[in-house]
């Protein structure tokens, strides 16, 4: 099961405007890149995903769309708690491949917390 139509981000011009204008944070195995739209628009839209993941990942489509499946299933659990108004690129990384369910779980928590996209939670909660 995929992401709501309004969580998705689709089009190439909005996954590049995310690349070359968003704020970046990464982890060890994927690279998180945020761009606030809340304050361009008069009412805050829902928050925005898109994944990507490269042939240099892994030459199998098996296995790049089963990343792109645990990843999707990893920002469903966190979508209660995303604040609206962002558009979010995730970029998983070549060593992705053997990486589990859990590890992503792990990371991405970690990535919205630094980028401050999870309600209740600030940098200063975690230090």
């Amino acid at each position: 099961m995929g992401l709501p139509k309004s969580n998705r981000l689709r089009h190439p011009k909005a996954f590049q405007t995310v690349y070359n204008r968003g704020k970046r944070y990464q982890s060890h195995h994927l690279v998180m890149k945020v761009l606030s739209k809340a304050d361009q628009q008069p009412t805050t839209p829902p928050t925005q995903f898109g994944i990507s993941v490269s042939r240099k990942v892994s030459k199998k489509a098996v296995t790049r769309n089963r990343l792109k499946r645990q990843i999707k299933g990893v920002i469903r659990v966190f979508l209660p708690m995303i604040k609206p108004g962002y558009q979010v690129v995730i970029v998983v990384k070549r060593n992705a491949t053997e990486c589990k369910y859990e590890h992503f779980l792990r990371e991405l928590e970690e990535l919205l917390i630094k980028a401050e996209i999870i309600h209740g939670y600030k940098r200063e909660h975690i230090l």
